[in-house]
């Protein structure tokens, strides 16, 4: 399959909305505040964000509490009047999606499944908010398939109507940008995607390297 330019595609359609003076509505799945500090200050003055927290995958709940209070920190210390809107914490969905998968390693079909979970609830939660677009900071990370990403973005936006604004928020060193940030404004880095998981990954590596 031929791999699509995701970031020309972006930046196309930034100097669009630049030309046209307009100024839309976007709602913006948020993973963490590192991914969104880069994000949210390369995009914050061409759309009137909403910020969507919402992903189940993540345990336990006072991670997913403490991920979301730095997201709204962020944006207090950043100046922006962006409403932060956080689900109640449920993993169900989560746990449901992967039964039978939960020793795949990361990229594989969990993992798949995951991002297409949190695509598709970003769409529901755009159309019900009347947004013009949405899309996620999830694109940022040098860990996550951002071809997968954006397929699933497309297909969640001709499912529920809602433009996707499709995304490579890596370019223009924009992860390189979000680790400044994380420094300038002291932000929780994880070192693990969220799931358990992962997380168990994540401390099997460290335990690898120190032997």
């Amino acid at each position: 399959m031929q791999k699509v330019n995701y970031g020309r595609m972006m930046d196309e359609k930034l100097e669009e909305l630049k030309r046209s003076g307009q100024r839309p509505s976007l709602l913006l799945h948020a993973c963490c505040a590192p991914c969104s500090s880069h994000t949210l200050t390369f995009i914050s003055s061409l759309f009137r964000i909403t910020l969507f927290f919402y992903n189940p995958n993540i345990a336990p709940e006072a991670e997913y509490r403490y991920r979301c209070d730095e997201l709204k920190r962020l944006v207090r210390e950043l100046g922006l009047d962006i409403e932060v809107i956080d689900e109640e914490y449920d993993p169900a969905p989560f746990y449901a999606l992967a039964k039978g998968l939960e020793d795949l390693p990361e990229r594989g079909e969990r993992c798949r499944k995951c991002i297409a979970l949190r695509l598709e609830t970003a769409a529901v939660k755009a159309k019900e908010l009347g947004c013009d677009y949405f899309t996620t900071t999830l694109t940022i990370s040098p860990h996550k398939d951002c071809q997968f990403i954006n397929e699933c973005g497309g297909a969640a936006a001709e499912k529920y109507g809602v433009a996707y604004l499709f995304s490579d928020f890596k370019k223009h060193d924009g992860y390189k940008h979000s680790i400044e940030l994380s420094r300038q404004y002291g932000l929780y880095r994880q070192d693990y995607c969220g799931c358990v998981f992962s997380k168990r990954a994540s401390e099997l590596k460290k335990q690898e390297k120190n032997n």
